[in-house]
């Protein structure tokens, strides 16, 4: 790498000699990387480690969201998507009723449904078994990508099954790959800051160990840009990293801006580009284990993520089809894009638009 020899910076330079030579970046490491204001040479280390790993290629999807409640009992302090039982605006959806919204809103060409939504505690187990099985039936061809690590929690609490028992229900009734969110970020003491009334440290990870024994690749994610210091944010990649180590079941990691409407987060600003594109950049130096990390274009932008796909990111995600969580945050961006548009941007980053599966299996090469 250019950086090893020309780079001023002596600590910035052994970095660049480490990742050259294939050795492991550490906690200090990652910190020094984010209290440095060289942004373009983290990029090009960053993007240096993609091209190895990844060529040009940039990944995205046929996707689709469905958010079936949002009805929770957490009252996570940064987040305005859930809401009480019997509140205005307060929703759940039958297994019927998830097929209807798929039929007015689905496009031609989705693989991929991407379920989440709150805790509700007024709907037994069997509901969410079942709303995977309807939605499975209904659309056979359709993966279906559902359900936080959180989420997982969630249900074993109200079914009284551990881990295994409750995804072997939900893989028997048609559950292919959980989705990576109820991270946040992986501390004991932001998640004290935060509120965060859901899956604790262990708890998120034991999940996706679990999941993964049982032979399903997942996603994971960090949401930044709240309380959180600098050495947390590094520590909680290092905590999915040594997961990683020990099954190798995450398919991607996901870089996830704090929106700004969270007033009980005291939350007003949002991210700059320059930390949006530092937190890609630094994933992809951190975490040598996985394969992709992706640039979610739903909270950085569309014109960001191109940037981002020039430092360290080979995902832009997916269609979408209405995303809520985010957009009920703050986020301006659009709340889905088209298969044309996402190949442009990426053609526009001056990489190769790859469709792919949930399991980056390539569909289709935009040459």
């Amino acid at each position: 790498m250019t950086l090893v020899t020309t780079h001023p910076d002596r600590q910035m330079a052994e970095i660049a000699d480490k990742i050259s030579n294939g050795e492991r970046l550490s906690l200090e490491d990652g910190v020094f990387l984010y209290r440095s204001d060289d942004l373009l040479s983290i990029g090009q280390l960053a993007n240096e480690v993609n091209l190895r790993k990844n060529g040009k290629k940039v990944y995205f999807i046929e996707n689709m969201s469905l958010y079936f409640t949002n009805v929770c009992e957490a009252h996570c302090a940064f987040c305005n998507f859930r809401k009480d039982e019997g509140q205005e605006g307060s929703y759940t959806l039958s297994p019927q009723e998830m097929i209807d919204y798929v039929e007015q809103h689905i496009h031609p060409g989705v693989r991929e449904f991407h379920i989440v939504g709150g805790h509700n505690p007024n709907v037994p187990f069997d509901y969410y078994v079942e709303s995977i099985r309807a939605l499975k039936q209904k659309y056979p061809n359709v993966t279906m990508k559902a359900y936080t690590a959180a989420e997982i929690d969630f249900f074993s609490r109200i079914s009284g099954l551990n881990y295994k028992e409750v995804l072997e229900r939900l893989i028997e009734a048609g559950l292919e790959t959980l989705t990576g969110g109820g991270a946040e970020i992986l501390s004991d003491q932001y998640r004290k800051k935060m509120r965060v009334e859901k899956a604790n440290i262990e708890q998120y990870l034991d999940v996706h160990r679990t999941a993964h024994q049982l032979g399903l690749r997942t996603h994971t994610t960090m949401l930044y840009g709240s309380v959180e210091t600098l050495e947390e944010r590094v520590q909680h990649m290092i905590h999915i990293r040594d997961l990683q180590d020990e099954t190798n079941g995450f398919q991607v990691f996901i870089p996830l801006s704090m929106q700004p409407i969270s007033p009980k987060a005291s939350i007003r600003r949002r991210n700059s580009a320059y930390d949006d594109l530092k937190a890609i950049a630094i994933s992809r130096l951190m975490l040598d284990n996985i394969q992709h990390i992706k640039a979610y274009f739903i909270n950085i932008g569309t014109q960001l993520t191109q940037v981002a796909l020039t430092m360290g990111a080979s995902d832009a995600h997916g269609t979408i089809v209405k995303e809520k969580i985010s957009h009920a945050a703050g986020a301006l961006t659009p709340a889905g894009i088209t298969r044309e548009d996402l190949v442009w941007l990426i053609k526009g980053a001056g990489r190769i638009p790859v469709e792919r599966d949930t399991f980056y299996n390539e569909v289709k090469i935009y040459e």
